[in-house]
């Protein structure tokens, strides 16, 4: 290994206490991790420098041991070092994305401990802050995370303050859900540091018209599908995912919606295609769904946390939900494993069987089947893009 190689893969350690240097922040490469949410992170330091023309961040990406990384879309994502090198940083951010629950090894936690202990602010963006929890960092604090993994996340780690807010700063934590909100989250802590002005230049670079605040919320796919045309509507799905363990009758429903049962089921049926209590069943089991995939937690227990008293008839909506027992979701594996060669490369396993390999589109789908969501929208042959 050459002289600049060495230089490329080695973290600069000397220290920073107090000095007027460059913040240094490592992103902590996940197995699976989204490329849009790291990037999101990155670019706005890059711009941040560029746009000043002074060198006020750096940056480098870290792997647990230097080896490549598989991103969500399949691209090996060679780091600049292995974690352990990275022993003075001043901000230390883990990029998580699918398959959390196993992304984080032992190795992972006792590095952002120790990272944590020697007074790093340390953050997560995407899933990131689930392995946060699991080394015990966020305990006591408000944290952000995909929506998807909200539930999870609050009954894994109940000592964390889950918020569905797009990103939570607070003391020396940082966190984000995916997407572009490691954006807005990164321009806010740029803006603290240096002010609005480079802030708003950033944006303008980035062609991104509005940045958002730490108070705004994720927003969940039925607002972003009705927007603002159904208030009413939304408000009653709104209290279906907050009433999951005791669900709410139709009549207390309609009371609180202040229309009558008729005209509830009148709008579920013309907006959503279906009854009031069926979409409240849907909602009830993909909770249950996460719940599984996403906890230790019993059979019993997600049957109770999703509003069920009887544990037969739990297994049993959940079989006419997903085709599958609930217990069968601790046994699937995932559709497509990998193998790890030398240097951490994932080779698929298998090949279409005209002998092509198959495309890494592909087998993202097929390894996508054991997510939550997985197949969750419907695609209507009406709405169907037309065959050219």
């Amino acid at each position: 290994m050459g002289k600049e190689e060495q230089a490329r893969r080695v973290v600069c350690t000397r220290g920073l206490g107090g000095s007027k240097g460059p913040v240094r922040v490592g992103f902590l490469l996940l197995d699976n991790f989204t490329l849009i949410a790291q990037s999101a992170a990155i670019d706005p330091l890059r711009m941040a420098n560029h746009l000043s023309g002074e060198q006020h961040y750096q940056w480098f990406t870290l792997s647990e041991t230097g080896d490549p990384v598989r991103a969500s879309d399949g691209q090996r994502i060679l780091p600049d070092a292995p974690m352990d090198s990275a022993q003075d940083l001043d901000i230390v951010i883990v990029c998580g994305g699918v398959g959390q629950q196993q992304a984080g090894t032992k190795a992972h936690l006792r590095f952002l401990q120790a990272q944590a202990r020697r007074g790093a602010m340390v953050g997560g963006v995407c899933t990131g802050a689930w392995v946060l929890a699991q080394a015990g960092l966020l305990d006591g604090y408000r944290a952000s995370i995909h929506w998807e993994c909200i539930a999870g996340l609050q009954e894994a780690f109940p000592k964390v303050l889950v918020t569905n807010r797009l990103f939570t700063i607070e003391a020396n934590r940082l966190t984000s859900s995916g997407g572009t909100a490691p954006l807005d989250m990164m321009l806010r802590l740029i803006g603290q540091q240096h002010g609005r002005e480079l802030v708003s230049a950033i944006s303008e670079m980035f062609v991104y018209e509005r940045v958002r605040g730490e108070q705004e919320q994720q927003r969940i796919p039925l607002r972003h599908v009705l927007g603002t045309s159904q208030p009413r509507l939304r408000e009653i799905v709104e209290l279906m995912e907050a009433n999951v363990e005791e669900p709410l009758d139709l009549a207390e429903l309609s009371v609180a919606a202040r229309i009558s049962r008729r005209q509830l089921e009148r709008l579920f049926l013309k907006h959503l295609d279906c009854s009031p209590s069926r979409y409240y069943l849907t909602i009830r089991m993909n909770r249950a769904r996460q719940l599984l995939r996403q906890t230790s937690m019993t059979i019993i227990e997600v049957a109770t946390a999703c509003g069920f008293v009887s544990t037969p008839h739990f297994s049993k909506c959940y079989r006419a939900a997903f085709g599958v027992p609930p217990s069968s979701e601790r046994t699937i594996e995932p559709a497509v494993r990998g193998v790890r060669g030398r240097r951490g490369v994932f080779v698929a396993e298998e090949r279409l069987e005209t002998g092509l390999p198959t495309s890494t589109a592909e087998l993202m789908l097929m390894a996508a089947r054991g997510e939550a969501t997985y197949g969750s929208v419907r695609v209507r042959p009406e709405v169907a893009a037309p065959m050219c």
